[in-house]
């Protein structure tokens, strides 16, 4: 396929340099469908980018297309701030029904503002308020958003930057396999909690991602996060975990965790907790930390309610019967028989790959080819993009709900895009 880029004069002029995808996707999208894109000059693009894991159910899915255009006809509430409403109601009963219950988890349901940075925040300030303590440990290489506190425990050098003042009260530790395997895992986070010359506050919390995305698709061991856990029950630490990536199903099990068997004291939904791409975000946390004094933390749009029918479609059509998680784990499996290959065809030269799930990465030693791939499929009309401290690793996160076909299809013109950038 041959792509002219289109003359993009008001997007150049009067959008600010801030915007990104929009310069490795020189295109002007006008609709979309499960896994397809569509620019205005007719072109198609597979998508395995999905709105960066906010679509794990593809785009305009017709389930919950239904759904939203039957509440918005009946003139159902869209704003409702926090107040009690019917579609609120639908959705908090699915939550515990449908997810909560059957997974034997404890935990309150908080809706702290629509984004991912709202979650974080409201963690954050929640932690700190329990345990009457500032300082947060966070791990290299994570990412958990663009807000102050949020960059606070976000690793990324580029990201911090951008803050313009201090990032105060968070330490970072590493990451499971930050040293290959030479350094027992914990070995210095313990050492610094025992030791009172260590200059290291006591933390009220530890913050981690299960999956690194943003950090380069770094995948932690159960029994590095089981651990981890068992390191902030002794020290009197509170686990929050930041799901908002890779929960709703996006590993297999609907939240990230599960696998390691572990039970965090909060955990952060984001993303594709509306199912629909409709911001919305959750702060789940055990009943015993509800400590929040009316009005403590809100936001005007912490009550989005044509979210709520759309996340509450998503659960009850793809939740309720378990499927979906044996879907996702099935094609999880294609993408790392794919992977497999391109990695022998290329004899292991500077090349890897790790994922669970639907998330996947590809690292390059040749740290700018990424980039080049990633250029490379879109004009093979492929979405991909890259991660990692220096955007050395192909991402991929397909939706969901892509079929085999699909699936061969991007995998191929991956395998094409790698070759053809050697």
């Amino acid at each position: 396929m041959t792509i002219t880029p289109p003359a993009l004069s008001v997007f150049e002029t009067l959008e600010s340099e801030v915007r990104s995808y929009c310069r490795n996707w020189p295109a002007v999208f006008d609709r979309a469908q499960g896994s397809y894109l569509h620019d205005e000059d007719g072109h198609t693009y597979l998508d395995f980018f999905v709105g960066a894991a906010s679509l794990n159910y593809g785009h305009n899915n017709p389930v919950l297309k239904r759904a939203l255009i039957d509440y918005i006809e009946r003139d159902g509430i869209t704003q409702g701030m926090d107040m009690a409403t019917t579609a609120k109601r639908a959705f908090l009963e699915s939550f515990e029904n449908v997810i909560l219950r059957p997974r034997d988890l404890p935990y309150k349901v908080m809706f702290p503002g629509p984004t991912g940075a709202n979650a974080i925040e409201s963690a954050l300030k929640l932690a700190r308020k329990v345990k009457g303590r500032e300082s947060i440990v966070s791990f290299t290489n994570g990412f958990h958003g663009m807000s102050l506190g949020a960059l606070a425990v976000t690793g990324n050098a580029f990201k911090r930057a951008g803050s313009g003042v201090p990032l105060a009260h968070a330490t970072s530790m590493p990451f499971d396999n930050y040293f290959d395997g030479q350094v027992p895992d914990f070995l210095m986070f313990e050492r610094m909690l025992e030791d009172q010359g260590s200059g290291l506050d006591k933390p009220a919390a530890v913050i981690v991602e299960t999956v690194q995305g943003e950090g380069g698709i770094n995948v932690a061991r159960a029994e590095w996060l089981r651990a981890l856990q068992d390191l902030c029950h002794r020290h009197d630490m509170l686990l929050i975990v930041d799901d908002i990536q890779m929960g709703c199903g996006r590993t297999g099990g609907f939240f990230s965790f599960e696998e390691a068997g572990i039970t965090p004291d909060i955990v952060l939904l984001s993303k594709s907790i509306s199912g629909y791409g409709l911001p919305m975000a959750l702060c789940l946390f055990k009943p015993e930390l509800d400590i929040w004094q009316p009005g403590e933390h809100n936001g005007t749009f912490r009550g989005n309610n044509p979210a709520f029918v759309t996340a509450t479609a998503a659960l009850n059509t793809y939740w309720a019967d378990g499927q979906m998680e044996k879907q996702t784990l099935a094609r999880g499996e294609q993408i790392e028989r794919a992977m497999l290959a391109i990695v022998d065809e290329l004899d292991g030269a500077g090349v890897s790959f790790r994922g669970r799930g639907l998330v996947w990465g590809m690292e390059f030693e040749d740290k700018a080819r990424a980039t080049a791939i990633c250029h490379r499929a879109f004009e093979l009309g492929l979405l991909l993009e890259t991660s990692g401290p220096e955007s050395e690793v192909v991402k991929l996160l397909p939706a969901l709900t892509v079929t085999p076909e699909e699936l061969d299809e991007g995998l191929r013109i991956l395998a094409r895009s790698v070759r053809e950038t050697a």
